[in-house]
């Protein structure tokens, strides 16, 4: 289902301290633009921010920023948030809502500005039809951008209802010089923690559906010959 329309949301996000509406024009700048030199966690997808939230009023000493496409989605994420900061009484100092197109993020965060230790991406969508696989968010072409501001040995944290993908994104991790390190077929049996359940995660689980999770560690240096081809 699609979610309706949210005329209030654009006038919250531009009135929001934490929200970066044009992140190109920050481009060189992202070094300083958190308070405190914390490791940094982006969420690529952060739909309507339920996993941030979450994540981040636990994780203080941790920087977060949350990247979706839709200002309806990231209004609906600044409001759980926001409140969610309220409600334990701490400062959102330590998180960022950005609207960015994931698929051109390699434009946003240059090579050595930003090293992220951590990526996310929780239940993107699968794009099933051959044609349409590369806008997956862990198709290679996307994880050659990643690679980019993604520190040695920084980790991804991957996580799927749809078996094809992510069966698929294994290699698709393997072939960008990535080592799967951790990997299950079943999250929610397999004793793994800490795990933050997100919206989509709670769904499918009450659907009876298995969760399939994966960690991603960046090995090495990409064969140039897998950037051409990408």
């Amino acid at each position: 289902m699609r979610m309706r329309n949210k005329p209030w949301a654009k006038p919250e996000l531009e009135a929001c301290d934490y929200f970066i509406s044009e992140p190109l024009k920050m481009r060189g700048q992202w070094a300083g633009v958190f308070k405190r030199k914390n490791p940094v966690y982006i969420e690529l997808g952060c739909g309507k921010g339920g996993f941030a939230a979450q994540a981040a009023t636990e994780n203080t000493d941790i920087n977060y920023i949350a990247v979706d496409l839709e200002y309806k989605m990231l209004g609906v994420a600044r409001r759980k948030i926001s409140k969610m900061y309220e409600e334990k009484g701490l400062t959102a100092d330590n998180i960022l809502l950005v609207a960015c197109n994931i698929e051109n993020i390699g434009s946003v965060f240059s090579d050595d500005e930003l090293i992220a230790d951590r990526i996310y991406i929780n239940f993107c969508n699968p794009w099933p039809k051959k044609k349409h696989k590369k806008h997956r968010l862990t198709h290679p072409r996307q994880l050659i951008q990643y690679r980019r501001f993604l520190k040695d040995d920084g980790e991804i944290y991957f996580k799927t209802d749809d078996d094809e993908l992510f069966e698929e994104s294994i290699e698709y991790f393997k072939e960008c010089g990535f080592d799967v390190s951790y990997k299950t077929y079943d999250l929610h049996s397999s004793g793994f923690e800490p795990n933050i359940v997100s919206e989509h995660e709670k769904m499918f689980s009450d659907e009876g559906i298995k969760i399939k999770f994966l960690i991603a560690k960046k090995t090495g240096q990409l064969e140039s010959d897998i950037i051409e081809k990408k």
